[in-house]
């Protein structure tokens, strides 16, 4: 079956003035124009397209992929403001259509917005909503304590930066976890650190628990060696400093610290720490 919307493997039907056109079965056939065919291609041959609704509202199928998909989440921006709702620039020579039921502020020309994707099976269009909270909600998937995930920041507020996860839930990275700049709609890797009784997820972007510790041992090792035995950072330089040496929080580095010194591979002196 074919989604509108998103990457599909197609195979050819034939061959006509106008392009290329594939199998849509029961939405029968779909055209590739003719700008987009590069080469030759034989009925039956499978061609991974991106099929959407041009100008005109009919489908068709390109080999370029939009900024993102149906199902997915976004930061674009307005390129028109018109009466009838809002037009995003998503990569596609058809801009994307936002209704002002779906802003969660009125949107103006050349402004940014977060929002996501969606096919709207009634009207059988693509559009975007920025009202994400609905959209976030309603996932009831379960995530493990230390597990990887993929984050897009969503928006700052009073206690951290709140993210979509994996682009179906939301948590929350607090102020004591972030030593980089965070900017809306940046992509980055995280991880769960906590997930609360009442159903909030608390994230951090480095792998918490001991795990992470030992990765770090081995790293703060290798660069007193590469620093000739002694490096002039301790425990007591700003957090900023040392998330720009080994890009980790203090509480970890120190963490880190401790259980090399345990184990008498390190001594820590007025300036440094130096490698026994």
């Amino acid at each position: 079956m074919v989604e509108v919307g998103n990457l599909n493997t197609l195979a050819v039907s034939r061959s006509s003035d106008f392009g290329l056109l594939f199998d849509g079965g029961e939405l029968g056939e779909i055209l590739m124009p003719k700008r987009y065919v590069k080469k030759g291609y034989r009925a039956g041959e499978e061609v991974e397209v991106f099929v959407y609704l041009d100008s005109e509202d009919r489908l068709t199928a390109v080999p370029e992929k939009p900024k993102a998909m149906v199902g997915e989440f976004a930061l674009l921006r307005a390129v028109d403001v018109t009466s009838i709702g809002a037009f995003l620039d998503w990569g596609m020579p058809k801009d994307l259509f936002v209704p002002f039921r779906e802003q969660r502020v009125k949107m103006r020309q050349g402004e940014s917005y977060l929002v996501h994707i969606y096919y709207d099976r009634a009207s059988g269009r693509i559009a975007a909503s920025s009202k994400l909270d609905k959209y976030l909600e309603s996932s009831k998937k379960f995530y493990k304590e230390g597990e990887e995930v993929d984050l897009m920041v969503w928006q700052k507020s009073d206690l951290g930066f709140k993210c979509i996860i994996n682009n179906e839930r939301s948590g929350m990275i607090f102020f004591n976890d972030v030593f980089q700049s965070m900017q809306r709609g940046e992509k980055m890797k995280g991880f769960i650190k906590k997930v609360r009784s009442d159903g909030y997820i608390d994230l951090c972007l480095h792998k918490p628990g001991y795990e992470k510790v030992t990765e770090l041992t081995d790293t703060i090792l290798a660069y007193i060696k590469d620093q000739g035995g002694f490096m002039p950072i301790t425990d007591k330089n700003p957090p900023e400093e040392i998330y720009g040496v080994f890009g980790v929080s203090k509480k970890t580095y120190k963490k880190a610290i401790g259980a090399l010194y345990k184990k008498r591979l390190i001594t820590i002196e007025e300036g440094g720490t130096r490698l026994v």
